[in-house]
């Protein structure tokens, strides 16, 4: 079964044109934020991790810049769902107004739209807030749910509009900022997190804090994302962990019961990322390149976060088989992280254009043009399977969607992979890579 696309024109962003933009972003229904307006340019994030409760709690402080300045309207609008927020504040010393307006029972994915009301010449805020055990970004588990059943264990997943479950933000593709992030947590854990780590000197400093009247020691880690990016590559994982050098820009972390295995599995990672600079042409742009190999309920293969890949333990094979895997999400270092599709509706940039790369990758580590013919292949059966597939809704079957307000999680399915590596071929073909 074929389906005829949307005439829906392609659009994209990227890490570069983020904050020198103008009020030109396209109308996205996924989203409740008003970037064209007022837009987040920077945050920086302070947040306590409690098991205990299962959730986080802290702040994070917004730089603003105004897009709008026809209008003396300055209400900020940002995208929640399932967080608690306590205050905020403006660079002012001054309480903000605010209301959380909930979307409609029947479109409960979309959150809740955070209004706030700005005081004249405000340029960065406040909010003090927690999450719930309702976030669908967070997925804590307890110790008996890990390899070494010993401490509880935490990671996140917000692709494609669960950040506004971790944090406020205006949760679309195609507004990108940059950011930091402060985390404390039990003095038994290690964070990592997609961004890069920096030493403070408070790295060293044994910490503690009050819970329910309990003592407990903590320690904090500090992390840095230089490069701006869109909420959904916004990542965290906190637990028992370990780490094995595979070169200097790349590590594999895992628990210490399959850090092994993993650093033994992912051991050409440097290698794929040679090959991918030398076919982009451009150096990787992220600093640093590490795995993190998480618990079995992770629910993808993989997850392309900057500077920290998150992928299923259910790769380790022992032959490096599925390591395609891993060249797939090297590949999203350069498209979808810095050039990313602007709406949902346009996945297929991301996704297209990360299947042609990866190939190319595999064919070179293969030294095999016929390896990427086979591989394609094998794609193609894959794309055939879904158009014929009864499960998915015909309007999510073309190559350019049409979300609307409703859940990009539903429209999940190979057609942007394949269909959109498809167009691309037969680009190359016509008219060379």
């Amino acid at each position: 079964m074929t389906s005829t696309d949307t005439a829906t024109s392609t659009t994209a962003t990227t890490a570069s044109s983020v904050g020198g933009s103008s009020n030109n972003y396209p109308k996205d229904g996924t989203s409740l934020s008003n970037p064209n307006e007022i837009e987040v340019t920077h945050m920086d994030w302070t947040i306590d991790v409690d098991f205990d409760k299962k959730t986080l709690h802290g702040n994070v402080r917004y730089t603003l810049k105004y897009n709008d300045t026809k209008t003396d309207n300055k209400v900020l609008q940002l995208d929640t769902n399932n967080l608690i927020i306590h205050r905020v504040i403006s660079d002012q010393d001054c309480d903000c107004d605010y209301e959380l307006i909930s979307s409609k029972k029947e479109k409960e994915h979309l959150g809740s739209q955070l209004c706030i009301t700005l005081p004249t010449d405000t340029k960065q805020i406040i909010i003090i807030y927690e999450t719930t055990v309702q976030s669908s970004a967070i997925q804590f588990l307890d110790a008996s749910q890990t390899s070494g059943k010993k401490y509880p264990y935490l990671f996140t997943q917000c692709q494609a509009i669960h950040a506004r479950s971790l944090l406020p933000c205006q949760d679309r593709p195609g507004v990108k900022a940059s950011w930091t992030a402060q985390v404390t947590v039990p003095e038994w854990a290690t964070c990592v997190m997609s961004a890069v780590q920096i030493e403070k000197k408070e790295d060293k400093i044994e910490k503690e804090y009050d819970n329910d009247d309990n003592t407990t020691p903590t320690k904090t880690y500090y992390w840095e994302q230089r490069i701006p990016v869109s909420s959904y590559l916004i990542a965290m994982a906190v637990g028992q962990l370990e780490c094995r050098t595979i070169s200097d820009r790349c590590r594999v972390w895992s628990e210490p019961a399959v850090v092994d295995a993993a650093a033994s599995d992912f051991d050409q990672t440097e290698e794929f990322l040679k090959i991918a600079e030398e076919i982009s042409g451009i150096p990787y742009a992220w600093g640093r390149y590490d795995l993190l190999c998480l618990v079995p309920s992770f629910p993808y293969g993989g997850m392309e976060n900057p500077c920290l890949t998150f992928v299923t333990p259910t790769l380790l094979t022992g032959d490096k088989s599925l390591a395609d895997v891993i060249a797939h999400e090297i590949a999203h270092s350069w498209t979808g992280n810095l050039v990313t599709n602007a709406t949902w509706d346009h996945f297929w940039l991301n996704e297209g254009w990360t299947m042609w790369f990866q190939r190319k990758i595999m064919a070179r580590i293969h030294n095999s043009d016929k390896f990427f013919d086979f591989d394609a292949m094998g794609g193609y059966k894959s794309l055939q399977d879904t158009l014929t597939s009864e499960g998915l809704p015909e309007k999510f079957k073309s190559l350019v969607l049409d979300i609307q307000d409703n859940d990009p999680d539903d429209a999940y399915s190979s057609i942007a992979y394949e269909k959109g590596f498809a167009l691309l071929y037969t680009l190359e073909q016509k008219v060379g890579a």
